[in-house]
């Protein structure tokens, strides 16, 4: 891993296996469907939900930080705790997750290199057993909605400034030809196309097919060859903001870019925008 700018920022599935009874880890398994950590998780995993335990659903937004200081104090995760995210679809979720953990403080994170599919296709152990830790007394801090994140009002800014902007979702979805990912229902965005001067960077070309990342240099290469440089101040977005956290996580924990935001309102809050600029094709 050292050839990343963080190289704690990934652990293998072997070192994994080893440190299962490490007292400070923390293991926390976030995946979309949210019957699959119940049909067999890593052993000591906590399950962590998007929907249930990350957002607001009156609000449409996150927790604030007593809630998830309440969240992470009953599932046993001291701030002194290493997490370790894992999950499912090439890690999207477990992505997602320790982003919303890092928005109120929470560094010192990993994923899990592969996620769910590597571990699974190794045949290493899963199991039903819900883990027993002690709860702690958690302390977030309040949520950075500056550094980390951009509304629709900061892309639009970003947008006149000619700053960079990455869509991380399919070809067909950039260029208006489908309103949602191949095989997914349609989730209310009226409008298909993308930001202008956006570049179409899907998230999946920075994986290899057994999900593990792409080298530094390949990685390098890949954005370097759309325009999307480490001296530059970067947005990512998709659907929803769950593939650009994994594009996110790319880009400032494993190239070190230093400003980059991820646009969770992204495309169903875009294309539904009255008045706001679109291009298609």
């Amino acid at each position: 891993m050292s050839e990343y700018a963080n190289p704690h920022a990934l652990v293998t599935t072997e070192w994994l296996a080893a440190n299962l009874d490490n007292p400070s880890l923390r293991i926390v398994e976030s995946n979309e469907d949210p019957l699959l950590y119940g049909t067999g998780h890593i052993p000591g995993a906590i399950n962590i939900d998007w929907v249930s335990d990350l957002n607001d659903p009156l609000t449409r937004d996150y927790l604030d930080a007593g809630r998830f200081s309440a969240l992470l104090s009953a599932r046993g995760i001291g701030p002194e705790h290493t997490v370790v995210f894992y999950g499912d679809k090439s890690n999207w979720w477990a992505c997602y997750a320790l982003w919303v953990f890092a928005l109120f403080g929470h560094r010192n994170t990993r994923i899990l290199n592969g996620g769910r599919l590597k571990w699974v296709t190794e045949k290493r152990p899963l199991t039903r057993e819900l883990p027993r830790h002690a709860p702690t007394h958690y302390q977030a801090r309040a949520r950075d909605d500056r550094t980390l994140r951009a509304f629709r009002a900061d892309v639009l800014a970003h947008l006149k400034a000619g700053g960079a902007l990455v869509d991380v979702r399919s070809p067909q979805e950039f260029t208006g030809e489908r309103l949602h990912m191949p095989d997914y229902p349609n989730e209310g965005a009226l409008r298909g196309g993308h930001i202008p001067g956006a570049r179409n960077i899907p998230w999946a070309q920075a994986t290899r097919e057994d999900g593990t990342f792409k080298s530094a240099p390949e990685l390098r290469a890949l954005y370097a060859a759309r325009g999307i440089t480490d001296d530059q101040d970067v947005v990512a977005y998709c659907r929803i903001g769950e593939r650009s956290s994994h594009t996110w996580f790319v880009l400032s924990q494993l190239l070190g870019f230093p400003r980059v935001r991820n646009y969770d309102g992204s495309w169903t809050e875009w294309g539904n925008g009255v008045g706001l600029p679109i291009e298609k094709g």
